[in-house]
């Protein structure tokens, strides 16, 4: 039995919500049932620390917090298709790593750090709807997993590569399509939807029904929550159109350079479609993977 109430979407509430000490109880069940341990957030870091200037390369996480064990988690929505992702999150997990690290430091102090990508768009091909990725080294001829020790407080310890080493989490929201079953169901269920049971005891689920719902929002908030999503909406039909009639001129060509001569001439028309709505170089960056000096030429030419 579901709930009747509205609630607000993750991503927004990411943004204005959950930064809020008294809502950590909503990330840390959300961060509990995915990880599959208990995990307590100690505090959040500054978000935007990692990015030196303006031409570093997007490194923007939504949520970067450090937990009761001193890793640190960063988790990013990805609404729409960007080239070189993988590339990207590697990029942010490693600047992470440095960022916490002081000159002089021994490499002991070096943070675990886990990548969380909650992506509202469709990424390559697989059967599942969450793909985990982490760091082990396995004997070519054996198999077997190796253990490496290290020193900590005067003790020989062993750990395992993954220990030490980034993990990945691809959660593919919009890949869910079945009947919850399981807490990781449950959340990915109000993820797509918005929707959470009744009587759901999953870790943060609660928190969600108590504090995230629309209808205690103050106008204002909700006429900002209501143009996120409009946004959303109209981000996605434009790109969904444009994708499209790209693929259509593409084969009405038939030949390779119809093809990318209609890509190109879509993607122009995404990217002058965004602009015109307002959205900022990162965004327009995001959905349709063009430089900063190809968004500047085309705001220039309006």
């Amino acid at each position: 039995m579901y709930n009747d109430s509205t609630y607000i979407r993750f991503d927004w509430a990411m943004k204005h919500m959950l930064r809020d000490k008294a809502n950590f109880d909503i990330l840390e069940g959300f961060l509990t049932v995915l990880l599959g341990e208990e995990v307590r957030i100690v505090e959040l870091l500054e978000s935007e620390s990692n990015q030196d200037s303006d031409s570093d390369k997007f490194n923007r996480v939504d949520i970067k917090a450090k937990n009761s064990h001193g890793h640190i988690i960063l988790i990013e929505v990805q609404l729409s298709r960007q080239l070189y992702y993988l590339q990207r999150i590697l990029y942010g997990t490693c600047k992470a790593i440095t960022e916490h690290i002081s000159m002089g430091d021994n490499y002991d102090q070096i943070k675990k750090v886990y990548s969380i990508s909650l992506l509202y768009c469709d990424y390559g091909r697989g059967d599942d709807y969450v793909y985990h990725g982490e760091t082990r080294f396995k004997g070519i001829h054996t198999g077997n997993e190796l253990y490496v020790n290290t020193k900590e407080e005067g003790v020989i310890v062993t750990h395992r590569p993954k220990e030490v080493f980034p993990e990945y989490y691809l959660v593919r929201v919009n890949s869910y399509d079945k009947i919850p079953e399981s807490p990781l169901d449950e959340w990915m269920d109000y993820l797509k939807t918005g929707k959470v049971k009744e009587n759901t005891r999953t870790p943060g689920l609660r928190g969600v029904m108590e504090k995230l719902k629309y209808m205690s929002m103050s106008p204002k908030e909700k006429r900002a929550y209501e143009a996120h999503i409009d946004n959303i909406r109209v981000q996605d039909d434009v790109l969904n159109t444009a994708r499209e009639e790209g693929l259509s001129e593409g084969r009405a060509e038939g030949r390779a350079e119809g093809r990318a001569e209609g890509r190109a001439e879509s993607i122009r028309e995404i990217a002058v479609k965004l602009i015109s709505m307002g959205l900022d170089n990162d965004l327009v960056r995001n959905a349709t993977a063009l430089s900063d000096s190809e968004i500047d030429e085309i705001r220039k030419s309006l």
